[in-house]
């Protein structure tokens, strides 16, 4: 260890938070778990809060290149109820292409838990950039990023919803062939994306579970009825028992 490392660890070693007994610890554990329930509740508010936002139509027309075709934004729903796109920077003109995107927009990538979960609840996700798709599939082998579906820009979808200059994540919603922005995500609010409770949260259905407060009518379930393995999607453990 080089002076200056040992220096840096001897204020860290200072600074740090006592040493205590262990009826201590608990009674520390506990009230700051006292706090993070409110914070819990606090956000299960404003997620009942966003499902009363209002919808915004889409009123152009969008093309995106994926699965060999031209693609509409109504495509990308995959005949669910609802979408949601993060728009990556994974294209020509970031700093390392063509070996690396943008490494924010990656490690956004990297957390990005198994579609299948969102599918179960009415709910598709994209991923949108402006490389080709001979590069993006070459990038998801590279990465590991098989499972996220990616699609091709083409036109002014980013300018638009605005992550043309910045990263960020829209929820939408279709009513038949019209389609809605529901809502909006961009800055280190993106940092919270990937798990799909969270993804789930900025929607305009949510979770769809009873216990959540919704608008009447909206659809829910009991909160393990949907849950799927994402290799056995005929199989949870409400249907084994």
């Amino acid at each position: 260890m080089t002076t200056r490392e040992t220096r840096e660890n001897n204020v860290w070693l200072e600074n740090r938070p006592p040493t205590v007994s262990r009826e201590e610890w608990e009674a520390a554990h506990q009230k700051m778990r006292e706090k993070e329930k409110e914070l819990m509740r606090a956000r299960d508010a404003l997620a009942a809060e966003r499902r009363r936002m209002p919808w915004l139509a889409v009123e152009k027309d969008y093309v995106f290149e994926g699965r060999g075709r031209k693609m509409s934004l109504l495509d990308l729903f995959d005949d669910r109820r609802q979408l949601i796109v993060y728009r990556a920077f994974i294209e020509p003109g970031i700093s390392k292409w063509p070996k690396h995107g943008c490494v924010g927009c990656s490690m956004i990538a990297d957390q990005v838990s198994h579609p299948a979960h969102l599918n179960a609840r009415n709910t598709s996700l994209a991923f949108v950039s402006r490389a080709t798709q001979a590069d993006l599939g070459r990038m998801k082998a590279q990465m590991g990023w098989e499972h996220i579906p990616w699609y091709t820009l083409t036109d002014d979808f980013d300018r638009d919803f605005g992550v043309d200059e910045w990263h960020g994540t829209n929820a939408f919603i279709r009513e038949g062939g019209k389609v809605f922005r529901t809502y909006f995500v961009n800055g280190r609010g993106d940092e919270q994306m990937g798990n799909h409770w969270n993804y789930l949260d900025i929607t305009a259905l949510g979770r769809q579970e009873e216990w959540e407060d919704s608008p009447e009518g909206y659809p829910q379930t009991p909160p393990y009825a949907w849950w799927v393995w994402h290799d056995d999607l005929e199989t949870h453990p409400e249907r084994d028992e």
